[in-house]
């Protein structure tokens, strides 16, 4: 009995919106842009979920940085024990 493999269909790739809009820019000053890249518990989203290329993403990564540096942002968030 011949069993069948089945080829895994793999998800469009996504596109970097930074390099798609000329228009938008990474800014440390700018947190509702930033907050889209950072998880609830405040881990920055690695560039294979984000679909940031690696430029954007290591912008992505200072600006975050920076942000937390001057209270913009919050390093982690606070849970209950």
């Amino acid at each position: 009995m011949a069993t069948k493999r089945r080829r895994r269909a793999f998800p469009r790739r996504k596109v970097c919106r930074f390099c798609a809009d000329s228009a938008l820019k990474i800014d440390y000053k700018d947190p509702k842009l930033l907050k889209y890249f950072i998880t609830e518990r405040g881990k920055i989203i690695p560039r294979r979920i984000s679909g940031n290329c690696a430029r954007h993403q290591r912008e992505i990564t200072l600006a975050v940085k920076r942000a937390r540096q001057i209270a913009l942002m919050p390093f982690t968030t606070t849970l209950p024990h």
